[in-house]
């Protein structure tokens, strides 16, 4: 990927307004310049190097049947064609790279101290991408993420606006004192609808994970829907629990020095 097309994300996100009700988040349009957009779409990979999410171990068995991903991984970008190879590896050396991993905590920073206190010292932030294609029926209740997760993208990339509707819903609960740590899905009932971020071409939603982040997708009943799109999550863990180094097209990771770096912390 080209350096002017990470200067124009990162110019995208950084000076993108941070809406704080009723959670920290944003939303992004032209989040990518409109080339490498196109080109985006042209090398998405085809539907038989795409694995059901309930097939893969990372979730219960038997759920989230209609959610198919490749991570970004050299194991499995390995296995494109040349040319959508070239390009995804491209994209997961930039994503991966503690530039914008920095550029992302950066954005949050009043929010990430106000969870982190004085306790920065034991944090160890990891990143991870998808490449993301929901089905026909797909649906998510209201739900705040695992307790690790910092924050998650998502890299909206439908090929055109004929599916807005399709985006991720903000809820606030009907009793405002309900607070969930993260994990359990909600029943919508439970749940008043604020907005949903329209599921538009080339934008992001952002947002960083509370105790009433409450957000999910409404069922997808439209036949013969596919919802693309590339997920990007930080999650936290203990200094002590960091993994060994990973290879440029793997994971990202960002340690405390680098935190004293961005947030000035002393010590």
């Amino acid at each position: 990927m080209s350096s002017g097309v990470e200067e124009h994300v990162i110019y995208q996100i950084a000076n993108a307004p941070v809406r704080e009700y009723p959670f920290p988040h944003i939303y992004v349009e032209s989040v990518f310049p409109p080339e490498f957009y196109t080109a985006l779409r042209r090398n998405w990979p085809g539907s038989q190097y795409l694995v059901s999410l309930a097939d893969t171990g990372r979730v219960t068995k038997g759920t989230y049947a209609e959610r198919f991903i490749m991570p970004l991984e050299p194991s499995e970008v390995e296995k494109l064609p040349e040319g959508p190879r070239q390009f995804w590896t491209g994209v997961a050396q930039w994503l991966h790279a503690r530039r914008f991993l920095d550029a992302m905590v950066g954005k949050f920073d009043r929010y990430v101290r106000e969870r982190f206190g004085g306790s920065l010292a034991e944090v160890y932030l990891m990143a991870e991408s998808l490449v993301v294609r929901d089905h026909t029926n797909y649906n998510l209740g209201p739900h705040t993420d695992k307790q690790n997760r910092l924050m998650s993208l998502l890299f909206y990339c439908p090929d055109d606006e004929s599916n807005r509707h399709l985006g991720t819903t903000i809820y606030t609960p009907t009793d405002p004192s309900f607070r969930c740590p993260g994990g359990p899905h909600h029943p919508h009932s439970l749940f008043k609808k604020v907005a949903t971020m329209e599921y538009r071409p080339n934008t992001l939603f952002a947002f960083l994970k509370t105790d009433n982040s409450f957000h999910g997708v409404e069922p997808i009943g439209d036949a013969d829907v596919l919802r693309d799109l590339l997920l990007y999550d930080i999650r936290v863990a203990t200094v002590s629990a960091r993994p060994p180094a990973r290879e440029a097209t793997g994971s990202g990771s960002i340690g405390f020095k680098m935190l004293k770096h961005i947030f000035g912390a002393k010590g």
